[in-house]
């Protein structure tokens, strides 16, 4: 069985239990999900399922979608509502203000990861060292809002959408919306809606999952995740070169190729893997090899 499982995560498990469970229901030894997602959040979580493990890597899109909740007037040393509680603030902006605040956070921004991260410092990953108290120098980081957009409030919560790059922190930028309004802000809730080009509507629960007659009817196909990415098709000769990793001459394409990489497909629309073109060479080089297992 290979491609990919998009699981609807619940909340109050790590993206390694979530693949856990879709190994489970698939009865396959190897899976591995495409990017880590916090215990408290949901939705959500590709995770590779046989030899699609060995495309994880080269996934097209890493732009990420999310509807966070937050309230303000309160921060925590996690900077989510599960973490110790740092201060209190009962001078909250009204609603027009946060509303403000909340647009102002688009584009490139620069961003402090929080300790409460899996980045590594020194070969240790910051929530250990912040588990025992221990608090590092962070380099900021650029990461890009396409849009953060309100979307509703009730009983002193907030809801957003976000779009952002790889990489993005929700409960910094909740953290830093915060700062903006002189109260302070922790997230309550956080699902993700898009990862990878993968959303919210291919995603299904772990209850889903155990109730199919064939959880294969769930698999998306390797080069289906990978369409982002131009196609081109090529000989029963050249399909064997590129199978036993053999570069192939462009020329004899009979397509005009710029420099990206490429979905490769037999004669008879079999797919082949991703084959790499690159400036200023004149060959298509293999970049992986799919293998149907």
């Amino acid at each position: 069985m290979t491609g990919f499982i998009i699981l609807d995560k619940p909340a109050g498990i790590t993206s390694f239990i979530g693949g856990a469970i879709v190994r489970r229901v698939t009865s396959e030894k190897k899976t591995g999900h495409t990017g880590t997602l916090d215990p408290m959040a949901t939705g959500v979580l590709p995770v590779a399922v046989g030899n699609a493990t060995r495309f994880i890597e080269l996934l097209p899109s890493h732009d990420k979608g999310y509807r966070a909740s937050f309230r303000p007037g309160i921060t925590t040393d996690t900077l989510d509502i599960t973490g110790t509680v740092l201060t209190t603030n009962d001078n909250i902006p009204d609603e027009e203000t946060v509303k403000k605040a909340i647009a102002h956070f688009t584009g490139e921004i620069e961003q402090l990861p929080p300790m409460y991260s899996a980045i590594k410092k020194d070969g240790k990953r910051l929530y250990e060292l912040a588990r025992q108290g221990i608090e590092v120098e962070r380099e900021k980081r650029i990461v890009t809002i396409y849009n953060c957009d309100f979307v509703s409030y009730e009983n002193g919560e907030y809801t957003i959408d976000v779009k952002c790059s790889k990489g993005t922190y929700i409960r910094s930028l909740i953290s830093d919306i915060g700062e903006m309004l002189g109260c302070g802000a922790v997230m309550t809730a956080l699902r993700r809606t898009l990862s990878n080009g993968f959303s919210i509507d291919e995603a299904h629960t772990e209850d889903e999952l155990k109730a199919a007659e064939d959880v294969s009817a769930f698999l998306i196909p390797v080069d289906k995740a990978l369409e982002a990415y131009p196609s081109i098709r090529v000989s029963e000769a050249q399909a064997k070169r590129f199978r036993n990793g053999g570069e192939l001459d462009s020329a004899r394409l009979h397509t005009k190729l710029v420099p990206s990489l490429y979905r490769v497909y037999s004669p008879d629309d079999k797919f082949l893997g991703l084959g790499e073109f690159r400036e200023n060479e004149t060959n298509l080089f293999v970049k992986r090899v799919f293998v149907n297992d």
